[in-house]
């Protein structure tokens, strides 16, 4: 049996990961599994009973992030067992960033009948606060009310270059030619 596309899109916020998403899945008839949308009422559930809006800060990161990436990877596994590919979209911080921590993700995704393929969206501070300032969702407000502090923190590693194995993309390509290298690269 032919393993099924993983893709992970990862990358900094307002990035354009969903937009990205939508436009392989279609290609590929994959699901999209957003760690957002899939997590997000309970992930509010959490935010009000500790009494913090922001998810990058650490009371409530701690406290939800290996729930939310377990739910993104066990939908995805699901999805890989009835046979459909699917694309990721999460920042992948850690992934990125640790070795194993990506080798855990890669091999669960594997052992699921998934080929996973993580793919980074490049872009820069600058780019990235423009482009969280024109969309201007509540969820970024916390990031907006103190860029100098969201620079030098959260973005900092968000804008970081993966550490392990990935496909590097400018995020600010046209999203048809981001969707068309991702799908180039996808193994025959």
């Amino acid at each position: 049996m032919t393993a099924l596309p993983v893709v992970l899109l990862s990358g900094a916020p307002a990035s354009g990961k969903s937009t990205l998403a939508y436009l392989v899945a279609r290609e590929l008839r994959a699901a999209v599994i957003d760690q957002d949308i899939a997590t997000a009422p309970l992930v509010e559930v959490v935010q009000r009973l500790v009494g913090v809006d922001d998810l990058d800060d650490p009371r409530l990161a701690g406290l939800t992030r290996d729930a939310r990436y377990r739910v993104v990877i066990d939908l995805a596994a699901d999805n890989l067992a009835a046979g459909t590919p699917v694309v990721l979209v999460a920042p992948f911080t850690a992934e990125r960033a640790e070795p194993a921590a990506w080798a855990d993700t890669r091999d669960r995704l594997v052992a699921a009948g998934g080929a996973p393929m993580l793919v980074w969206l490049r872009l820069e501070p600058a780019e990235m606060l423009r482009r969280l300032r024109e969309r201007a969702a509540d969820r970024d407000a916390a990031k907006l009310a103190d860029e100098v502090a969201y620079l030098s923190g959260a973005a900092a590693t968000a804008c970081q270059a993966p550490a392990v194995a990935h496909l590097a993309l400018d995020a600010t390509l046209h999203p048809a030619e981001l969707a068309r290298t991702v799908l180039d690269a996808l193994p025959r």
